[in-house]
């Protein structure tokens, strides 16, 4: 393998560890986090935008004499596979943005990806991590949602963007404070594209949330201004926006969230239910996720007499309620269910959408904590972690509860399969698992997996 800069005489020594650095490797398997790994004299580069099997020029992008790995992007195909396709959208094109001088957009990393081959990946870093913190060997098809035929776009109900120094719309590059500005978000829905946000003039703002609901319902933009912002500015940035859009301005470090005009929520749709989801508040961004989801929890519960009138069950990180309603449904009023959630405000909506539930006992707190000053036996509980997991600590607290079933959502591979290991420890092991691709064109994934007690 030889490096490559504007040096052709420079030795190979002189170039190690230097970012800007150009090396040609070839391409070898999928890494967790969507990078694949290549060797360069026995150094491990994690290189985004490649494929398996491929021969590829690469640019140093996190490097140094004493980092245990480097990272790269693939600035040419010397030798491409047969999967790789152009990718949709400009500012992501890991080969476009270097041939103008700069790195890519994140948020797209696998675009160059056909779906087929992209879900077939996914498999495989679920499988090894499985295999590696687990220790179970399972291989499971990570499947499709909604339409299959939308080439993996337009399935985003919300997007998080920053802005650039002259004020646009932008997206940082991957690892980087890099901000570059976008003219559209292919990825999103329909109706967060038609707000034109990339037209404004967004300068005193830092940060851009929007929530686009799926069922056509009001949108929402939380601006979050820098301190300097004054009063004057904030208004004259509302008055550029569309009217009938509610637009709110939030404090990330705080959570507040301030009315500024229409509501600071958003109404969403699932499993016959309506949800209040205020600001930030967590809702699953895939169009179809919800009601996806919603369903496999419900039947994996059902299916094995877990979840039926009179049960005792939980909902842990519960958010806006999403499962709570649903297993509310299921027990009846004569059944129990309780519903913890971390995040006040997101907890006092899962209170407004639940309130005509007498079954549901809706607790705001750390799921450990709660756990421990409220111990009781249940039939069965979901989770729905962060991308953190539940850990150790938790995984204990579950199964102390004495559930004849778990139904654990997680939106990460390496903690989901790290908390599944410390289940395997105290006694239980996986029932059912089902993958799906909620995050196409993205290295994400979303398992649902039942975990029963091994006796």
């Amino acid at each position: 393998m030889t490096p490559h800069n504007n040096s052709p005489l420079a030795e190979p020594s002189s170039l190690q560890g230097t970012p800007g650095t150009d090396l040609v490797v070839d391409v070898g398997p999928i890494a967790h986090g969507g990078h694949f790994v290549a060797r360069h004299e026995g150094r491990v580069i994690f290189v985004r935008h490649a494929i398996p099997g491929e021969k590829v020029r690469i640019r140093l992008t996190d490097s140094g004499e004493s980092s245990r790995f480097w990272r790269a992007d693939v600035v040419e195909v010397l030798e491409g596979s047969p999967d790789r396709i152009p990718h949709f959208w400009k500012p992501a094109d890991s080969l476009g943005s270097w041939s103008r001088g700069g790195p890519p957009v994140g948020g797209a990393e696998l675009g160059h990806i056909s779906l087929q081959r992209q879900r077939s990946l996914k498999a495989e870093v679920l499988a090894e991590q499985l295999q590696r913190l687990a220790g179970l060997q399972r291989t499971t098809e990570v499947e499709a949602v909604g339409d299959n035929h939308d080439d993996g776009l337009g399935w985003r109900t919300r997007a998080s963007f920053a802005v650039t120094s002259k004020g646009r719309l932008g997206m940082h590059a991957h690892r980087s404070d890099v901000v570059l500005p976008i003219k559209e978000m292919p990825l999103a829905l329909p109706g967060l594209n038609e707000l034109k946000l990339w037209d404004l003039d967004l300068s005193g703002i830092a940060r851009v949330e929007v929530a686009v609901p799926a069922n056509g319902s009001r949108p929402l933009i939380l601006l979050a201004p820098e301190e300097s912002t004054s009063p004057k500015r904030l208004h004259s940035i509302l008055s550029q926006l569309p009217h009938d859009v509610s637009v709110a301005s939030f404090d990330p470090s705080k959570g507040e969230v301030l009315q500024l005009r229409g509501r600071t929520w958003v109404q969403e749709t699932a499993a016959g239910h309506e949800y209040r989801v205020t600001g930030e508040g967590f809702w699953q961004i895939h169009k179809d996720a919800p009601d996806t989801l919603v369903g496999v929890v419900t039947d994996y519960l059902s299916g094995g007499g877990y979840l039926q009138p009179g049960a005792a069950v939980a909902d842990l990180y519960a958010g806006a309620g999403l499962f709570t309603a649903s297993l509310a449904d299921a027990v009846g009023v004569t059944g129990s269910v309780l519903s913890v959630e971390g995040a006040p405000g997101t907890s006092r909506d899962a209170r407004k959408n639940l309130h005509g539930e007498p079954q549901v006992e809706i607790v705001q707190g750390r799921v450990e904590r709660v756990l421990h000053q409220r111990p009781r036996n249940f039939d069965s509980l979901v989770l729905d972690p962060p991308r953190a997991g539940a850990g150790k600590a938790v995984v204990k607290q579950m199964m102390a509860a004495g559930p004849r079933a778990i139904a654990y959502v997680s939106c990460d591979p390496a903690s989901f399969a790290r908390d599944l290991g410390y289940f395997q420890q105290g006694g239980w092991r996986l029932e059912s698992l089902r993958a799906f691709d909620l995050y196409p064109n993205t290295h994400h994934l979303e398992t649902v997996g039942l975990i029963v007690p091994a006796s």
